[in-house]
């Protein structure tokens, strides 16, 4: 075999490696894509009850785009000052989201970030009952998203989360709506342990004309302590709880332990967690894996 004859071989070898990886490449990019999940961040709904738009972020899973199939969904919601889209900026929620499903720790689901903020800020209906964003979020909301995307219907396959005041709101929503969440999962909740005349004295000093039976009723119906005490018996294993906060909150912590210590004393089961960390992105995005794979048990039921 002469030099030239070589090297063509060796050319055409090279070719064909290269034209097979090519078509290698082609072939699986579809597969690759399907690895991601898709992130919408800016969209919104009009409330009827809020006489407003609301914003809200969704993630859709990896093969949503690809399958017919309907999904279990966990509404993650947001602490103090943020927004629909924090969960995706700071928290890092695509990629997490991604990993934990490829890894198979968690199942394919939707996650819905609705938006608290605005002029009249919080996830609760209000003192004077002039904000009623709880009701949106129960009697609007929900059945919206569960219009709009290919959602599974029902207690089992639906879940709560949040953090800090979202974490809050977790907790009030899950304990005023047993029948409608599978599980509930507060990450560092801002539930101090307010009495009664703390929380008059701060409603008052905003609104000195708040009647004092609007105060006694909101505070029983905010108080996560009071909510746990007077939890009727047939109620306590309705929701699974996966209660997590760093022992070096400041905001969190007392609040939480309290929580803990309540419903081991009133027999509601749960999963109790403190782990190393303060009230940061640092903690929050650390405990969003163990939320997902928590949050999975339940839809499997």
């Amino acid at each position: 075999m002469t030099g030239n004859q070589i090297f063509l071989n060796q050319y055409n070898c090279l070719h064909m490696k290269k034209v097979s990886l090519l078509i290698f490449i082609i072939c699986t990019a579809p597969g690759l894509m399907a690895q991601e999940g898709r992130v919408s961040d800016n969209l919104s709904m009009k409330s009827a009850i809020l006489k407003t738009d609301k914003k809200y972020a969704v993630y859709l899973p990896p093969d949503y785009e690809t399958s017919q199939r309907a999904y279990p969904v966990l509404y993650l919601l947001h602490g103090g000052g943020g927004n629909q889209s924090t969960w995706i900026q700071n928290g890092d929620l695509m990629h997490v989201a991604d990993s934990v499903i490829k890894e198979g720790d968690a199942a394919p689901m939707i996650i819905i970030m609705p938006d608290a903020s605005g002029p009249v800020r919080g996830w609760t209906n209000d003192v004077k009952g002039e904000w009623l964003y709880e009701d949106f979020f129960i009697k609007e909301f929900i059945p919206y998203i569960e219009k709009t995307y290919r959602v599974k219907p029902g207690k089992r396959y639906r879940a709560v989360a949040g953090l800090s005041g979202g974490a809050n709101a977790t907790f009030t929503y899950a304990l005023h709506h047993p029948a409608l969440f599978a599980a509930a999962c507060p990450i560092s909740a801002g539930t101090a342990p307010l009495k009664l005349d703390i929380v008059k004295e701060t409603l008052k000093r905003k609104d000195s004309s708040i009647p004092d039976s609007l105060i006694l009723r909101y505070y029983y119906r905010q108080s996560v302590l009071e909510l746990i005490r007077k939890m009727p018996e047939d109620q306590k294993s309705a929701v699974r709880w996966y209660i997590d906060c760093g022992d070096d909150d400041p905001i969190a912590f007392e609040g939480n332990c309290l929580i803990h210590i309540a419903m081991r004393k009133s027999g509601i089961p749960h999963e109790f967690r403190i782990r190393d960390g303060a009230h940061t992105w640092e903690y929050w995005r650390s405990a969003l894996p163990a939320i997902l794979k928590f949050v999975t048990a339940s839809f499997h039921g």
